[in-house]
């Protein structure tokens, strides 16, 4: 009996050795998941910011470019409009779907640019001291200059909106150069960096146009 009972003890503790053994791994492997789950952005985070206040800029610039398109037949105008304006809704769309994929509002009272502080854009200054007269990011246009763009016809629309679209841009580099120092998500550095690329080449280009008028 004794001998049974022993081999019975020998058992059990086996058996326990075998299942603490396997809570252990399950509990290493659980650990190793949530280790490699990539937090999602907070609201407040530079990622969201830059998706917000992106979208903003993106569509002004959307909008010159559609205006543009009726008030001239230059076909060289007419294409670059048209890029620009394909391209950067595309851009828009990534930006609202990671918005929503991170569970986070499409907009919120935080003033434009905060998330650009400390960055090379923001130069360690306040938001407000990022902003124009107008309230409105840097590069974009006033509402007296899209009135102004609408009103223009030919040549004269061409070459304000050349004038415009370039100061929108240099000031959407540096807001994407922002999001690419900023972010710890390599995909919206990866998005960040392709702007930021994108609209330098797009800035020689029209710099090259404007200087042919």
């Amino acid at each position: 009996m004794t001998l049974n009972l022993e081999a019975w003890q020998k058992r059990v503790l086996f058996v326990l050795c075998l299942v603490a053994i396997a809570g252990l791994f399950a509990l290493a492997f659980t650990a190793g998941r949530v280790a490699a789950t990539p937090q999602q952005p907070g609201t407040n985070s530079a990622e969201a910011g830059f998706a917000r206040d992106m979208q903003v800029h993106h569509a002004q610039a959307i909008e010159m470019s559609r205006i543009v398109r009726d008030r001239t037949d230059d076909v060289v105008i007419r294409t670059i409009a048209y890029d620009i304006a394909m391209t950067q809704q595309h851009q828009i769309g990534q930006m609202y779907g990671w918005l929503e994929e991170w569970g986070l509002p499409q907009s919120t009272d935080a003033e434009r640019m905060a998330w650009m502080a400390g960055s090379h854009g923001g130069h360690g200054n306040g938001p407000e001291n990022m902003l124009t007269q107008d309230g409105l990011m840097p590069g974009m246009a006033t509402p007296e200059e899209m009135q102004e763009l609408s009103e223009a016809t030919g040549e004269d629309a061409e070459r304000l909106f050349l004038e415009l679209m370039i100061d929108h841009h240099r000031a959407g580099v540096d807001m994407a150069q922002a999001g690419v120092d900023l972010t710890q998500d390599p995909e919206v550095r990866a998005l960040a960096q392709k702007m930021a690329d994108g609209q330098l080449i797009e800035i020689v280009e029209m710099e090259k146009m404007l200087e042919g008028l």
